[in-house]
């Protein structure tokens, strides 16, 4: 039985810390190598942001190819057995879009550490400097799930669905169309905004908010539907998409074209 059985996706420091020599265990940090290098978290393999999207524009943020993504996880030493731990220190976008990737590859034994290494840090927990070494396996053979993924077309096939609520995290200029960083500015039809840095508790190391469920059910993002999210290239919807996860609602899709496709389309329905 693993080390990790029965705890929640959503853990606290603490709960890592007493499973850190956990032989299952793949911990993975998000943050950026300058952070990385001036202290980690013991035994945690960095991961750059980058190498978990495309990169490509217009939509830059679609799913890294199959190439990328075997090496990615070989070098982490991906097996049936591995209990993934993510974290970052901006509040769970990046570290959300890895659980994301997580899900693309139907591995579903992970967890999120709450708040990341902000809030490991305000516990005064210790850091490392040292780099564990990338595993030297052949890259792994990974089956692709596209149930995790809302394609541009499936999104837009479900417009207007009353069993349907599109979480958009841009932050409201964006969603306006105040502020254009695409060809065309504005949101999809239907969509809800609910900028994702709102959803971090800023007193307590960027945890997820507490009252989250209630503020979701308000917005009308609600357990009965379907849940599809999205940003400009669903990095800050790595957060989101990771909210829906915790709070265990049923079906969530990223789309992970985001806004980076959708608003570069000339003929995309748009709302502003």
């Amino acid at each position: 039985m693993s080390a990790f059985s029965g705890l929640p996706l959503v853990i606290e420091p603490a709960e890592l810390a007493a499973r850190l020599n956990a032989p299952e265990l793949i911990l993975v940090d998000l943050t950026s190598a300058a952070r990385y290098a001036e202290g980690h978290i013991a035994g945690a393999r960095f991961v750059d942001p980058k190498r978990t999207q495309l990169g490509q524009p217009p939509a830059p943020g679609l799913l890294p190819s199959a190439e990328n993504l075997q090496a990615l996880f070989a070098e982490l030493g991906h097996n049936p057995d591995a209990v993934y731990v993510v974290y970052d220190d901006e509040g769970g976008g990046w570290a959300g879009r890895f659980i994301w990737l997580l899900d693309v590859i139907g591995h579903s034994q992970y967890h999120y550490l709450d708040g990341g290494l902000l809030a490991w840090q305000a516990e005064h927990r210790e850091l490392s400097s040292e780099v564990p070494a990338a595993s030297s396996q052949a890259p792994v053979a990974l089956h692709i799930d596209d149930a995790p993924t809302a394609t541009r077309e499936y999104l837009q096939s479900r417009l207007g669905s009353s069993d349907l609520a599109i979480w958009d995290a841009r932050g409201p200029l964006e969603y306006s169309g105040e502020k254009v960083v695409a060809a065309r500015g504005g949101h999809i039809p239907g969509a809800v905004n609910f900028e994702w840095t709102a959803g971090m508790d800023k007193t307590r190391a960027l945890r997820i908010r507490q009252d989250m469920p209630a503020i979701l059910e308000e917005l009308g993002i609600s357990k009965d539907k379907e849940i599809i999210t999205h940003c400009q290239t669903h990095h800050r919807s790595g957060f989101t998409y990771l909210v829906a996860k915790a709070l265990g609602y049923p079906r969530v899709k990223a789309y992970a074209g985001s806004w980076g496709e959708w608003g570069n389309l000339p003929d995309t329905p748009i709302e502003v």
